[in-house]
């Protein structure tokens, strides 16, 4: 009762029905300790924080919790480069197919395994005439693209930096899917095969593969910053790589099996399944959107502005030489691939059919191997040496390829060629950062013709090269191109 009433050992009082402890008289001139609840009410009266900017709820703009888990580009631009991959080859042999049959010429663009000592039919005259008609054909349908999609590309690049990435993206792959429906028709019907030269202008006009591949490198340039941007763009190019490789593998398997029309129904899936991921699964990497109109000639003055406005001449002189060294590294590029099945069909290689599979896959592979490589110099190295060392390995791969006997010999060279692709992303990042966030998409898309222009360059002057040169040294476009490459490696040095 004493405790009860405060008296005797005063170690416990009577509260709430039951005993508790008194707590310890504290002597004078001293503060109570905190108490351990505080902390707790503190966090029951503190306002809730604010949601963030990419956190589900009305506080935040998206949907996405974090954006490392959000839908990237990447899938953009590997399924746009499955079907252009698949589609271009299936056209040309369809052409020779189509042109031979009309002519009364039963040859096959692939029917002979090698090249070697196989010349019964070099002096065919039906086999020349399909050779000129095809060649002629396809010559005009990529002129056709090229010259439409220039226009269309500079005018929806700098579009995009305005109204959103995301429109850039979902037009082009729907003028794919246009352009892949037509072509099925000419084979349904037995339309004249100057129908796949209208398919080619409507899908020049909504802007070409070349439009997906500057919008998905902006959008790349949109999302990442200065010190990321070079691998995030090297993967994108990994990505051209391996869609390139599965295409090659799918589309001459399944054409041998099914002929043609199957194969393109899946450039037709493949083409749509590409506008709805940008449609509905990607979001929006410009910040800030603006509506803006699309037919007016400052979309041009933008992309003009960027090479020859007054002010910030050194920029400007330094986007110059970076865009001449990416013409004459993708130039030489694309000029050895296309040289690459006719050197190894030819003496003294004598390649067949298996022995092609297993080079080209090689030199898809370059694109792996280069990204892992970048990936790794980067630690220790800047952006800088790591592209002078993907010229000396592309420089010293066309060096061993040129002078190739043996079939050893010429794996070699692709195996040397394992760093050849660190190069481009290199400069592809540094263009980005030399130019405002608001004109990734112009920038984007003056590299994308660019890179269009290299390849018809690519095409005349290696395929003219090729034949000059069988009288003294077969693999002389090779030893160009290694020459060639030491002009941008003094460059960027």
């Amino acid at each position: 009762m004493d405790a009860a009433s405060g008296g005797g050992s005063g170690r416990r009082a009577w509260r709430g029905g039951i005993w508790q402890p008194r707590p310890p008289a504290v002597p004078s001139g001293r503060s109570l300790p905190p108490l351990r609840l505080l902390p707790l009410r503190a966090a029951r009266r503190a306002p809730p924080a604010p949601a963030m900017a990419d956190s589900p709820g009305p506080a935040g703009g998206g949907w996405a919790r974090c954006p490392r888990a959000s839908p990237t580009v990447e899938p953009v631009l590997f399924l746009g480069t499955v079907a252009l991959g698949l589609q271009a080859p299936l056209c040309t042999q369809y052409l020779w197919d189509r042109l031979g049959a009309e002519l009364g010429y039963n040859g096959s663009a692939a029917s002979g395994s090698a090249g070697c000592g196989n010349a019964s039919g070099a002096g065919d005259p039906r086999q020349q005439e399909v050779e000129t008609l095809a060649s002629h054909w396809n010559l005009y349908i990529n002129l056709a693209g090229f010259f439409v999609g220039l226009f269309s590309v500079t005018l929806f690049g700098p579009w995009s930096d305005s109204v959103g990435r995301r429109p850039a993206l979902i037009l082009p792959a729907v003028g794919m899917a246009l352009q892949a429906a037509i072509y099925l028709l000419v084979m349904y019907l037995r339309l004249h095969v100057g129908y796949f030269l209208l398919g080619r202008i409507l899908c020049g006009l909504m802007g070409d593969y070349n439009l997906i591949l500057a919008s998905c490198f902006a959008y790349v340039a949109d999302i990442s910053d200065q010190r990321s941007r070079t691998f995030r763009v090297a993967i994108l190019e990994a990505c051209l790589g391996v869609a390139g490789m599965l295409a090659s593998i799918i589309g001459g398997q399944w054409r041998k099996a099914q002929g043609y029309i199957n194969p393109f129904w899946l450039v037709f899936a493949v083409s749509l399944a590409t506008a709805l991921y940008a449609a509905l699964c990607l979001q929006e990497s410009v910040k800030e959107r603006k509506p803006a109109k699309l037919f007016t000639l400052s979309h041009y003055v933008s992309v003009y502005r960027l090479y020859a406005a007054p002010g910030y001449q050194r920029s400007r002189q330094k986007l110059a030489l970076y865009s001449l060294t990416f013409f004459l590294i993708v130039t030489i590029h694309f000029g050895a691939k296309d040289v690459f099945v006719l050197y190894e069909l030819s003496s003294p290689l004598c390649w067949g059919s298996d022995l092609i599979g297993y080079g080209s896959a090689a030199s898809y592979l370059t694109y792996l191997s280069s990204l892992a490589g970048l990936r790794a110099l980067q630690l220790c190295l800047e952006d800088t040496w790591v592209a002078e060392l993907g010229l000396l390995s592309n420089i010293s791969g066309l060096v061993v390829i040129s002078l190739a006997s043996t079939t050893p010999l010429m794996f070699t060279g692709y195996g040397i060629l394992f760093l050849s692709m660190a190069a481009t992303p290199v400069i592809r990042a540094k263009l980005s950062k030399l130019v405002d966030v608001k004109d990734q998409g112009a920038l984007f898309a003056s590299v994308a013709c660019v890179e269009g222009l290299c390849s018809l360059v690519a095409t005349g002057v290696f395929n003219a090269l090729y034949p000059a040169s069988l009288h003294f040294l077969k693999g002389f476009p090779f030893l160009f191109g290694a020459i060639i490459l030491l002009v941008p490696a003094a460059l960027i040095g």
